[in-house]
C-alpha cells in the first residue's frame, strides 16, 4: 500500500484510503533517516543539520498528517521546526534561511480536496525525487514498525518566519512611484489566500506595510476544505474567474495560483492567458539586464522565441528537461540566474535556484510597472509563432511510436530534421521546414504529449494533420 503513494517527484494519494496517518508517521521516520544521513554524508554536521522544516497547506487532512509526520521525524531522531500553514516556496526559503537538513511540505498541490501528500526537499532545498532520495525514503518507511522501533526524541519548535520571508520575496518587487497597478489575484482557495495577505497585503508585517499595488481578491477563503474551482491554473476553465475579473475591474494584470501557491499563471489586461514560455522570455530579459551575459534555463517545450530572445539579449539559453527536479539541476549546473517552465513554475538564482509563484508575480509586476506598457504590448513581439499547446494522445505502445517518429522525421528521412531525446523525442525542422515538435511520454498514463510550433498557421495545421494519426487517439483533458 505504501508504494502506491510514492510518485516520481513527490508522495501523493487520496486520504484516508490510500494515504493515512500511519503512513505519515512512517514517511516522517523514513524521510528523517534519509535527510540526516544525506547531510552527514556531505560533511555538514552542524547542530542545525539535524533540523527538518515542516509546513502544511489548507486541506482538512493536513493538520492530522502533519502531526503524525512530525512524530515520525522526532521518533527517528530528527529535530522539527514547524512553520505552520504556508506556501510550498516558503519551505524552500526556510530550509536555506535556517540552514537545515531539509524540509517537508504537507500538500497535494493542485489535486482535489480529498487528496494529500508530501513534497520533500533536502539541504539547500534541493528536490528529492525518485532517483534522488524518494526510493530510499520509501524503503526506510516500509521497513520501520512503530510498535517495535526504539524511539528517540527529536526537539520540536514552532517558528514564525513571515517577516523574513516577506522581506525576501519583496526584494524582487521594485515598483516606481505613481498610480499603483490594479492586480486581480485568484488564490484558488489555496495557500495564496494565506501568503498574499501576509507578504503583500493587509496582514503584511508592520515593518514593511502593504505593497504598492491594489489587490482584487478572488477565492481567498481557504479554511472550509472546498474549492470554487479546481486549483490548477493549467486548465483554461480554471482561469475564467481571473479573466472575467480583470475585464470587470479594468485591472492591469491578473494571476491565478495553484493549491500550494508555488506556481501561477498570468492574464493580460485584455483577459487573455499568457503562455508561461512567453513570460520566461519577458522575465529572462529583465534578469539579463541586471546580469549581462548570464544563462537562462527554459523548458524544452517552450517557443523558439524564448531561445532567440535570450540570445538577442546577450544571454546563454539552457534548454532543460520538463520537471522541477531537472530545472533546478539545470540552474545549479549552468549557474543560470532564472528559469521557466510551461507549467507555471519559475526559478530564481536569488531564491536558492528554487521556484516561487510570489517572486514570479513580483518580478512581472516590476517589469510591467517600469515599462510603461501594457502586458499585451510587452508580450506581442514574443508571441510571433503559432502553437498547438500541449495535446494528449492515448496509445498502448508509447516507445514504439517514438521509435517510428525518429525514423520518419530523423536525418535519414526526406525532411532531414534534427532529432534529440533529451526528454521524449524532439523533431526540429524549424530552419528547413518552419516547424518543430516535442513528443513526451506520460510517467503515469498510456499517453503521449505533443507540443508543436510553426512559423505560420498553415504549416502548423498541415504538420498537425500529418503527426496526429501517428500518435494515437486524442484525449482532451
Amino acid at each position: 500500500m505504501l508504494g502506491r503513494v510514492f510518485k516520481a517527484y513527490d508522495i501523493r494519494g487520496t486520504f484516508p484510503d490510500l494515504l493515512n496517518e500511519t503512513m505519515a508517521w512512517q514517511i516522517g521516520f523514513g524521510a528523517s533517516k534519509f535527510l540526516l544521513a544525506d547531510a552527514a554524508a556531505a560533511g555538514e554536521s552542524t547542530p542545525m543539520m539535524k533540523n527538518i522544516v515542516v509546513g502544511r497547506d489548507m486541506r482538512v487532512s493536513s493538520p492530522a498528517l502533519s502531526k503524525r509526520l512530525i512524530e515520525g521525524i522526532r521518533d527517528q531522531g530528527g529535530n522539527v521546526v514547524d512553520i505552520g500553514m504556508c506556501d510550498t516556496s516558503m519551505i524552500y526559503f526556510a530550509v536555506n534561511h535556517l540552514d537545515c537538513a531539509g524540509g517537508i511540505m504537507v500538500t497535494a498541490s493542485h489535486n482535489p480536496p480529498n487528496y494529500n501528500g508530501f513534497k520533500i526537499s533536502k539541504r539547500k532545498a534541493k528536490p528529492v525525487g525518485e532517483a534522488t532520495g524518494l526510493a530510499d525514503i520509501r524503503k526506510h518507511a516500509a521497513m520501520v514498525d512503530k510498535t517495535t522501533v526504539v524511539k528517540q526524541t527529536g526537539r520540536y519548535e514552532e517558528r514564525d518566519l513571515w517577516l523574513a520571508y516577506a522581506k525576501h520575496v519583496r526584494s524582487f518587487l521594485d515598483l516606481p512611484a505613481g498610480k499603483p497597478l490594479k492586480v486581480v489575484i485568484d488564490a484558488s482557495n489555496g495557500m495564496a489566500g494565506t501568503m498574499i495577505p501576509r507578504v503583500f497585503g493587509r496582514l503584511a508585517p508592520k515593518e514593511l506595510g502593504a505593497a504598492k499595488f491594489e489587490i482584487i481578491e478572488l477565492n481567498f477563503e481557504n479554511t472550509k476544505g472546498v474549492f470554487e474551482h479546481e486549483p490548477n491554473p493549467l486548465v483554461a476553465a480554471n482561469m475564467k474567474m481571473t479573466q472575467d475579473a480583470v475585464l470587470q475591474h479594468k485591472a492591469h494584470v491578473g494571476f491565478c495560483y495553484d493549491g500550494d501557491a508555488d506556481r501561477c499563471m498570468a492574464v493580460d489586461e485584455k483577459g487573455r492567458i499568457i503562455g508561461c514560455d512567453l513570460l520566461t522570455s519577458l522575465l529572462g530579459r529583465h534578469f539579463l539586464a541586471k546580469h549581462p551575459g548570464a544563462s537562462i534555463a527554459y523548458d524544452l517545450r517552450s517557443s523558439k522565441a524564448v531561445e532567440e530572445d535570450i540570445r538577442k539579449a546577450g544571454g546563454t539559453p539552457v534548454r532543460g528537461r520538463v520537471g522541477h527536479v531537472f530545472m533546478k539541476a539545470a540552474l545549479a549546473e549552468h549557474g543560470c540566474v532564472f528559469g521557466g517552465e510551461l507549467s507555471g513554475h519559475f526559478y530564481f538564482q536569488g531564491n536558492f535556484n528554487a521556484d516561487s509563484g510570489a517572486i514570479a508575480m513580483s518580478t512581472l509586476l516590476t517589469v510591467l510597472a517600469k515599462s510603461g506598457k501594457s502586458l499585451s504590448e510587452l508580450v506581442k513581439p514574443i508571441a510571433r509563432y503559432h502553437q498547438t499547446g500541449e495535446i494528449n494522445f492515448q496509445v498502448d505502445d508509447k516507445d514504439a511510436v517514438l521509435r517510428e517518429l525518429k525514423d520518419a522525421y530523423g536525418p535519414g528521412s526526406p525532411l532531414r530534421g534534427e532529432v534529440d531525446e533529451l526528454d521524449g523525442v524532439t523533431i526540429d525542422c524549424f530552419k528547413s521546414h518552419s516547424w518543430w515538435a516535442n513528443i513526451r511520454k506520460s510517467n503515469t498514463e498510456p499517453l503521449l504529449r505533443l507540443n508543436l510550433e510553426a512559423k505560420d498557421k498553415e504549416t502548423l495545421d498541415r504538420i498537425f494533420g500529418a503527426l496526429s494519426p501517428r500518435l494515437g487517439k486524442r484525449v482532451d483533458h
